[in-house]
């Protein structure tokens, strides 16, 4: 039996969470899910904040905000004066591709597994200044890490101003090897911003041997934060360029016992602060959880990799990654289906069909776009085996029915 699953069925750790009991919920990598704990922990916190807001924001906040990030700072090897509060990875990548200036026949590079509103803030700041956006190639299915090292390489040029890459690819499920490619590129005089929004949590992440200028990370993932918790890590050096995606108070009211980049995105007008505060709460449940969050990130890696397993055994595919490229999830490939895409904010029919019928809730879409189809699984604590099994039987039972010439 897995080290997930209980004698009677559901995975013994699914009681810490708040989720749907009737419902296998294989998409944590999507937005995550909070376990209850934390959730009476940003309880506690909106209660401190509306008693008393004044004393809250203008006493009470920066204690509690530097205890979060010092927390933070603990888990990604990182330095405290280098990282600040955002509210997602989309929102970090923001700051730094709209602080920064471009200039025609610049060049920023991507990959064609980005996630999707990213790639869009490199095309907007691109279209903005005249610059231009060239995408790697990197294969799927991939052999080995070196081929997505030498597709990344090969799109570089000595245009090219900004590197923007994935730690963690959303659509292919891919960790890659980003130290490696970051010092590569910076021997080229080429500055990297990794949207590392599903690393922390999911992966051992050691953001100072990474050595990006720029790295964007999520907390409501992997790390279990509430909604709304996100970072950004800027190196020293490059500090001075970058401010938040909203100007405030912080432009102009900086106090130099905490400095410029704390006063501008502490601050960016009044939000609830919460869920950056959850933080530590966060990290000692996961620390709870299979002896600390290293054997976490064990226990879902072999999860992951098992649930990929089962799925290529039941519908005859190949695994279109070998396993060290996996961190907490994967993706499998359904074949070729000769129809439109669905909106990236719209769920396939498949995907539908299988909550619908089955109780289960996994991603199943397009990459790079029709007619590809695949579908992608997550494993976090509350998962198990068996769910895995649940959705390999109902993809075959739909593809089966879709053999039959009836619709999914």
């Amino acid at each position: 039996m897995h080290e997930s699953e209980s004698a009677d069925g559901p995975p013994r750790h699914a009681r810490h969470w708040l989720l749907d009991p009737d419902v296998a919920q294989l998409n944590h990598g999507a937005f995550g899910a909070c376990p209850r704990a934390v959730l009476a922990a940003q309880e506690e916190f909106r209660l401190q904040m509306e008693r008393e807001p004044v004393r809250f924001f203008f006493r009470e906040r920066e204690p509690l905000l530097d205890a979060a990030r010092n927390a933070l700072a603990g888990l990604l090897s990182a330095a405290p004066e280098d990282l600040v509060f955002v509210r997602n990875a989309t929102e970090g990548v923001n700051a730094v591709l709209r602080s920064l200036r471009f200039a025609q026949g610049d060049e920023l590079l991507v990959t064609d597994h980005a996630y999707n509103a990213c790639r869009n803030v490199v095309e907007y700041v691109a279209r903005a200044s005249g610059a231009r956006v060239v995408v790697a190639r990197v294969p799927m299915p991939i052999a080995a890490e070196d081929e997505a090292v030498d597709a990344i390489l090969a799109a570089a040029s000595d245009r090219t101003r900004l590197a923007m890459l994935d730690h963690v690819t959303s659509p292919t499920a891919l960790v890659l090897p980003i130290a490696r490619i970051v010092h590569l590129l910076a021997d080229r005089g080429i500055d990297t911003l990794v949207d590392g929004a599903h690393a922390p949590g999911m992966i051992p992440l050691d953001i100072e041997r990474v050595g990006a200028a720029y790295y964007a990370g999520n907390c409501h993932k992997w790390l279990c934060c509430p909604k709304g918790a996100g970072f950004l890590h800027i190196r020293g050096d490059r500090q001075a360029a970058i401010h938040p995606a909203v100007i405030s108070h912080g432009y102009n009211t900086i106090r130099a016992e905490r400095g410029r980049l704390y006063e501008e995105f502490d601050w960016a007008g009044t939000v609830d602060p919460t869920p950056w505060l959850c933080l530590p709460a966060a990290l000692r449940f996961l620390d709870g959880l299979f002896g600390g969050i290293g054997g976490l990130m064990r226990h879902n890696h072999l999860l992951a990799s098992e649930a990929r397993r089962v799925l290529c055994e039941a519908l005859g595919a190949e695994p279109p990654c070998p396993e060290t490229m996996l961190g907490a999830m994967a993706a499998v490939p359904l074949g070729r289906e000769e129809t439109a895409g669905a909106n990236v904010f719209r769920c396939h029919p498949v995907q539908n069909r299988l909550l619908k019928q089955f109780g289960i809730e996994a991603p199943v879409y397009h990459w790079p776009g029709p007619p590809r189809l695949w579908v992608r699984v997550s494993a976090q604590a509350y998962n198990s085996v068996e769910q895995y099994r649940r959705l390999a039987g109902a993809l075959c039972a739909i593809a089966a029915e879709h053999r039959g010439g009836k619709r999914p």
